[in-house]
Order: C-alpha cells, then structure tokens, then sequence
C-alpha cells in the first residue's frame, strides 16, 4: 500500500473513531434513534452492481461491474448523518480501451479493481431517505501495452494509479428493525494520474448494525 493510502487509511479510521463521540454530544434519547423516528447510525455493509465507464487516450469503454463497501455512520442532530467507508470495485475481467496508432501499432489501456476510501456526508430527505456526497481517495490496478502490427507485444506496464473520487446518491430504508435492510443507488467519479478516469453507476443493497 503507497504512502497516500496508508495516510487517507488512517484519516479513515480516525473519522469512524470520532463517530461514537459525534452521537454522544446529543441528548441521551437521540443518539439511538432521531426524533423523527429513523436512525441512520451504526455499521453497514452494502453490495453494489452497475456500470463501469473507463476513459484513457481520449476514447472509453462501457462495461459491467460489481464491489461493495463497508462503513460507519453517525448522526448530527435530527437529520444530518456523517461517516466513513471503505469500497471495492471490479469490471469483470477488466475494462479496456485499444485505439489504432498511424504506424500501425496499437496502444491499449486496461483498468482492472478498484480499492478506496471515502468520507460520506448526507441529508435525511425523510426518515427513511438519505440524499448524500462523498468524497476520498481510489486506487486502481491498471495495465499498459503496446502492439505491434502483428500483435507482438512492444511495450508492458502493469502498476496501481492513485487518485480521487467524487460521488452523490440516495440510500432508503426499506425495512426498520434491530438490522435494517436498505437500496441505494449513487454516481461515482474517479481520477487517476496518467489522465485516466473511471465512471460508475451502481445500484446496491445493504445491511445496518445498529
């Protein structure tokens, strides 16, 4: 792990540590459940699937993808809820883009799974709808090559880019309980060195620990 992730790793960990701390700040009956009668605090794990949307070289590729994540979330009052969460994403067996060059060589680039970290903060919209934005750090596996006209291999780069995503999206609680069961559905950007950038559109479900 580069020295950017152990660093954003660590603000991480210190958000979710903060959270308990967050929570007790309001009154004795609101740090379980708000008073609109929702809670958003506590763990969550969440499944996502959707599209991956890799860009490099001026063109990009659509693909299918799948990941998850895992948080911690508290609550500001009533209807402000804050958190941390790591994800993980893959587009299959990758996702790839190959352009012609003018000497009749081809350059492709792959982007393969996704590590990251993010700190997320949001809206209750209603007791059970949460419209919120994060932001954080990526860190993708990506692959570099170059062919020549009979397809034999020039050139080979295969390494990890840094970056940064941005996101926004809506999760709901569709079922209130000692676990409850919510969907989502978000939009997320990340940007990587080497001017490549990947778009996702996912749907997910998930689970909160209370």
């Amino acid at each position: 792990m580069t020295r950017k992730a152990l660093t954003l790793a660590a603000l991480v960990v210190a958000g979710v540590a903060a959270q308990p701390a967050i929570a007790q700040e309001t009154d004795a009956g609101t740090t379980e459940v708000s008073s609109n009668g929702t809670s958003f605090r506590g763990i969550r794990i969440e499944g996502n699937i959707g599209g991956d949307r890799f860009h490099s070289q001026g063109d990009h590729h659509g693909k299918f993808g799948f990941g998850g994540a895992v948080g911690f979330d508290g609550m500001i009052g009533d209807r402000v809820v804050v958190g941390a969460e790591a994800t993980f994403w893959k587009p299959g067996n990758g996702n790839e883009n190959c352009n012609p060059l003018p000497t009749g060589q081809r350059v492709c680039h792959k982007a393969f799974q996704e590590w990251g970290a993010a700190v997320r903060a949001g809206v209750m919209a209603t007791p059970d709808l949460l419209v919120f934005a994060k932001a954080g750090y990526v860190n993708g596996e990506q692959r570099f090559r170059i062919d020549s006209p009979t397809g034999a291999v020039q050139v080979y780069d295969h390494y990890r880019a840094d970056g940064y995503q941005l996101g926004a999206g809506v999760e709901y609680t569709v079922r209130q309980s000692s676990v409850p069961v919510y969907v989502s559905a978000q939009y997320v950007y990340s940007n990587y060195h080497g001017h490549t950038s990947r778009q996702r559109l996912m749907g997910g479900v998930g689970i909160r620990f209370k």
